[in-house]
C-alpha cells in the first residue's frame, strides 16, 4: 500500500484533531514493516505496511510503557492508537519521535566499543524485566526449527555465496547446546534500522514489533548486525555470553541474514546489503577479517 504525507494528515485530522495543524514529513526509514512519518517536532506516525505488522500496534501499545520504565535507553512511547479507516484499513499509531541516526553496515560506528557496551547494557536490562504474562517473541522458536527454511534460502543463493562455508557455519550453530532455561524478554530484531546512534553511542532502540519472550541469544544478533570484530568481543564480554549462547546467537544472525538476502536481493538493496554484510562478518570476511 502506497502512503504519502497527505494520507497521514487526513488520518490525523479525522482521529486526532488536536494534532491536525502539525506538519507531516516522511522519514527516511529503512524498515519494511512500517511507513514512518514525522508529526511535528516530537511525534512519529507509523503506518503498518502488512497485516502482520498491523498486529504489532496493539503489542507495542500494551508493552512499551512497561519496558520503557525499566530500560536504560529511550524507546518510542505510544501516544495514540489510530483506528482503521476507509483510506487506510489497518490500525496505526502515534508515538514519540526519537533523534539519532541508523548506523550503516561497516561504517565507523560498527567498530565503536562504547556502542558495544551500550548495546550490552540494553540487552541485559531487557532480560531483567519481569516475564509475567509476557507474549512469546516473534522469534521464540528454537534455532533448529529454522533449519529447513535456512537451507532453502541458502540454496536460493547458489552462485551468490560460498555454499560450503555458509553450510559449515550453519551446521556449527546447530551443533550448539540448545536453550533450555526459561525464556526472557528480547527485542528480537537488533539490526541497523532499529537502533539510533550519535557520536558512536546508542541513543535509542526502536521498532519493538518482534519483542517478547525467547532465548536471549536472539538479541546477540546485534554482535554481527551492528558491530565488527573488535567491538563484538567487547559486547560479548559485557553481556556475559557463554560459548553455547554465542554460537546460537551467531546462528540466529546467519539464519536471519540468509532469509533476508534471499528475499530482498532483487527488491530492497539496503536490506540486501545489510544481510550480505552480516554473512561476511560471520564468515570472517568483514573489514577486520577475523571470525569469532
Amino acid at each position: 500500500m502506497i502512503t504519502e504525507p497527505s494520507l497521514v494528515r487526513g488520518l490525523v485530522a479525522a482521529q486526532f484533531p488536536h494534532w491536525a495543524d502539525l506538519p507531516v514529513v516522511a522519514a527516511d526509514a529503512r524498515g519494511t514493516a512500517n511507513a514512518i512519518y514525522r508529526l511535528g517536532a516530537d511525534k512519529a506516525v507509523r503506518l503498518p505496511r502488512t497485516e502482520g505488522s498491523a498486529a504489532d500496534v496493539a503489542l507495542e501499545h500494551r508493552w512499551l510503557p512497561l519496558l520503557a520504565s525499566q530500560l536504560p535507553f529511550p524507546v518510542p512511547l505510544p501516544l495514540a492508537q489510530g483506528a482503521p479507516a476507509e483510506e487506510f484499513p489497518r490500525p496505526w499509531s502515534v508515538c514519540t519521535w526519537l533523534d539519532g541516526t541508523n548506523p550503516a553496515p561497516g561504517d565507523g560506528t560498527s567498530a565503536s566499543e562504547p556502542l558495544a557496551a551500550d548495546l550490552a547494557e540494553f540487552v541485559l536490562a531487557l532480560r531483567r524485566v519481569d516475564p509475567a504474562d509476557a507474549p512469546p517473541a516473534y522469534r521464540s522458536e528454537s534455532l533448529s526449527s529454522r533449519d529447513t527454511a535456512t537451507r532453502k534460502a541458502l540454496a536460493a543463493l547458489d552462485g551468490v555465496l560460498d555454499q560450503a562455508s555458509v553450510t559449515a557455519a550453519w551446521n556449527e550453530a546447530l551443533a550448539a547446546p540448545p536453550f533450555t532455561d526459561p525464556p526472557a524478554w528480547v527485542h528480537g530484531d537488533l539490526q541497523p534500522g532499529n537502533v539510533l546512534t550519535a557520536d558512536r553511542r546508542l541513543t535509542a532502540v526502536i521498532d519493538f514489533g518482534c519483542t517478547g519472550l525467547a532465548d536471549p541469544a536472539v538479541d546477540l544478533i546485534a554482535a554481527w548486525y551492528l558491530l565488527t570484530a573488535g567491538a563484538r568481543e567487547t559486547f560479548r564480554t559485557a553481556v556475559g555470553a557463554d560459548d553455547a549462547s554465542w554460537a546460537r546467537g551467531r546462528g540466529w544472525a546467519l539464519s536471519i541474514a540468509l532469509l533476508e538476502l534471499a528475499h530482498y536481493r532483487e527488491t530492497n538493496p539496503v536490506m540486501a546489503e545489510i544481510a550480505a554484510h552480516v554473512i561476511d562478518e560471520i564468515l570472517g570476511k568483514g573489514p577486520e577479517g577475523a571470525r569469532d
